[in-house]
């Protein structure tokens, strides 16, 4: 675990710098320098392209981290490499004559409920892709073992750059139509500075030549779109469904609530990066000992790490929500019932890794289709009823049961499961502190009550887990660092 506990805890600090910034563009930027309207807009057009970007980037992405330590010699690696540059323009290409032509009717479709959207169809097909490319060119880097300036760009740069366009629009500089443009611009310049460093890594030598195993390499390509598909419709099909169903303002709120909870996937994010070549490895090694090894530790650090920040947020969302613009305060139970989808899904593990990267990924992508319709039928029931808290616990139906299909599928496939006693200690104590400290507040500002409970939470929770000795790995940084 050296190298995964060295790159992770560096993708650790810059994940949390980019939520911190994230966290100022969310929830204090967007919700006072753009009208509900605009800001429902930004969250409706980025979910869109995040759910259009599997496709855009052929499943190109995980392609390269399956397969490139499967190839022993330069003229091998170089062609297979260049194969996955040119690769995504096969569904590039197709879809740009379709956008051209099929422009008007893919407006109506989208602007049903919210005819502003009808305007940024565009906008939204140049993200996708500027999306798909920045992945493409970060699994080049992480397939050299190379996480931390792509986790870097990934978390921190466009977050940055959203930020000087805010602060744009509120001196006047910018209006909101080219504060959309700049948004656009940004994601475009991330991509080619991703383009930049990997290349310097390993430049391309193109090479076109047909490899031994391409028909593998298609039909994993292929179908591992299905796959980041279904991932991406779990994770946006709500926001685009509020969006055509419900007032656009509402994606605005359903997007506060939804990042508040979605910081608690920080770790994971972050320790995935590299997880992703080191499982590949060990699967192509058939090294089972180190990926059981892998899988146990990887769970019990996400769920401890995750588990803590679980308890940040649901302890003292109340007090943060004072803060907020009042229309916004209507999330509560969507951050409490994503927060615990999130949680479910770190103490997975490199679950998902060894999935998409063993032979049995053709079942979990049928696995995965079926719960994505589930997920799109459960919103299509909620919404109309219950709003965006209907949206969410859709959301946290689907989460739960794809995750607990995955984690059935590995048990049965694999002889191998995350969970031990530990992981068991961990979630009481959870559940123990949750308890003491959810009724209980300093009687403060409420930024000064956060600040202080927190500090109170994490002194006595990372106390406890070095008492119980509950990670070895934890336990090793907390007295690296304090020197113990």
């Amino acid at each position: 675990m050296g190298i995964v506990l060295n790159q992770s805890f560096k993708n650790t600090i810059s994940t949390y710098l980019g939520f911190g910034i994230g966290a100022i563009n969310t929830l204090f930027l967007y919700t006072n320098f753009l009208t509900d309207q605009y800001y429902g807009l930004v969250a409706f057009l980025l979910s869109a392209a995040n759910i259009m970007m599997p496709f855009m980037a052929f499943g190109v992405h995980n392609t390269i981290v399956k397969f490139y330590s499967s190839f022993k010699s330069k003229n091998s690696i170089n062609g297979f490499l260049t194969l996955m540059l040119f690769l995504p323009l096969v569904f590039v290409i197709p879809a740009s004559i379709i956008g051209y032509f099929a422009y008007d009717t893919i407006g109506a479709f989208l602007a049903k409920e919210n005819p502003i959207v009808e305007h940024y169809i565009w906008h939204i097909f140049f993200l996708a892709i500027a999306m798909a490319y920045f992945e493409i060119f970060f699994a080049w880097s992480k397939v050299q073992m190379q996480t931390v300036f792509g986790n870097m760009m990934k978390e921190i740069f466009h977050r940055v750059c959203i930020l000087v366009l805010l602060l744009c629009v509120f001196m006047d500089w910018l209006s909101v139509e080219s504060f959309i443009i700049g948004l656009v611009l940004t994601y475009a310049l991330r991509m080619l500075l991703m383009m930049c460093y990997a290349f310097s890594i390993r430049f391309p030598k193109f090479k076109f030549q047909k490899l031994d195993n391409s028909s593998s390499i298609l039909r994993y390509a292929g179908l591992i779109i299905i796959a980041g598909s279904v991932s991406m419709l779990i994770l946006d099909i709500d926001k685009f469904m509020i969006g055509r169903v419900l007032k656009i303002e509402q994606v605005a709120y359903y997007s506060v609530a939804i990042f508040i909870a979605t910081v608690i996937a920080v770790p994971q994010r972050a320790m995935h990066q590299i997880m992703m070549p080191l499982t590949a490895q060990y699967l192509n090694e058939n090294d089972i000992a180190s990926l059981e090894d892998l899988y146990k530790r990887s769970s019990l650090n996400l769920l401890v790490i995750s588990g803590f920040i679980f308890l940040l947020i649901i302890l003292n969302i109340n007090q943060l929500y004072e803060i907020l613009p009042d229309e916004y305060t209507g999330g509560i139970f969507v951050v409490f019932i994503i927060s615990l989808a999130k949680l479910f899904d770190n103490s997975l593990g490199n679950n998902n890794a060894i999935l998409f990267n063993s032979d049995y990924y053709i079942m979990v992508l049928i696995f995965g289709v079926l719960l994505a319709i589930m997920a799109i039928v459960l919103n299509v029931v909620f919404i109309p009823i219950y709003g965006i808290e209907g949206s969410a616990f859709a959301t946290f139906l689907a989460v739960a049961i794809y995750n607990s299909i995955k984690l059935g599928f590995v048990k049965s496939k694999f002889k191998m499961q995350p969970f031990n006693s530990s992981s068991l200690k961990t979630i009481i104590l959870l559940i123990v502190i949750s308890g003491v400290f959810y009724f209980w507040d300093f009687p403060f500002h409420p930024i000064i009550n956060i600040a202080m409970k927190s500090i109170l939470i994490g002194l006595l929770y990372f106390l406890l887990i070095f008492k119980m000795n509950i990670s070895e790995d934890l336990s090793i940084q907390i007295k690296k660092y304090l020197r113990l």
